[in-house]
Parts: structure tokens; sequence; C-alpha cells
């Protein structure tokens, strides 16, 4: 049987800077507020960073194909409609340290704000010492969860 775990490598880019916050967008982080409707859904993101990483793996682009979780139309702020949210757990190593965490995924169909760039893979982990933009990272996937073209 063939593993589905490959490793893509990538580097840290500078993504919309909202799941953070605050924002232009958002008086608050994304993520802060989301977490708690992801855990009664059934992912409990609580233990890690309350903000993403931006993976740039251009002139790729990926595709979330069969993730292992996704929540359609969570209604967790009102300042825009529900969105759709697909995650697919992977690992990001980084200076010979490996982070567990979870590919996150705001389907763009459900998110009209903020231009998904399919390049990007971002993820949500621990907080990673030291890390900064343009840093080489390599992030390890599942293949069954999402395609990389």
């Amino acid at each position: 049987m063939k593993n589905p775990w490959f490793i893509i490598k990538g580097s840290v880019a500078k993504g919309h800077r909202v799941a953070s916050g605050p924002s232009s967008a958002y008086p608050f982080g994304a993520l802060e507020k989301q977490k708690p409707f992801f855990k009664k859904l059934g992912l409990d993101l609580s233990p890690y960073y309350e903000g993403t990483i931006n993976v740039s793996i251009a002139p790729r682009v990926f595709e979330m194909s069969r993730p292992e979780h996704t929540f359609e139309y969570v209604e967790w702020t009102d300042l825009h409609p529900p969105e759709t949210f697909s995650f697919s757990p992977c690992k990001v190593r980084f200076e010979d340290t490996e982070y567990e965490g979870w590919i996150y995924y705001p389907h763009t169909e459900t998110k009209k704000a903020h231009f998904q760039n399919p390049s990007l893979l971002e993820v949500i982990t621990y907080k990673i010492p030291n890390i900064t933009y343009g840093d080489a990272v390599e992030v390890e996937l599942n293949s069954d969860e999402i395609t990389i073209r």
C-alpha cells in the first residue's frame, strides 16, 4: 500500500493578516473568533497559535480534494455571509523541528472579502520561534486529501 504522505518545499509569505488580526477587515483576529465554531463542529484548534503561516508553493497550486474536515456555511461573524472551511492535517518543518498542524482553507466560493491565492498553503500550527517572511519551510501533506499541480 502506497504511503499517501509527501513533502513539498515552500517559503513563508505574507498573507492578508486577517487570521491573526486585527486588520482592516476585522477589529479582531478571525481565527480567534472561528476556533469555538470549529470546536463545536468537531475540530479543536485551541492548542495552536491564533494566526496562520502562509507557505508559497508557487508556481505550483493546490486543491483540497478530500479534506478530513469540511464545515459548510459557518456563521462566525455578522460582518459578512457564512463561509465554508476545509482542513487537512499536515506537518511543518522549520530549522530541523517538526510542528503538527492543519491546512486551513476558507473556500473561495464563500469568501468574497479576500482573494485566496491557490499557490499559498495556509497552515495553523504552534507558534514557531524565529520564523519570518522568506524563510524556507517544508510541509508534509496527505495526497489523499490535497492535490498539488
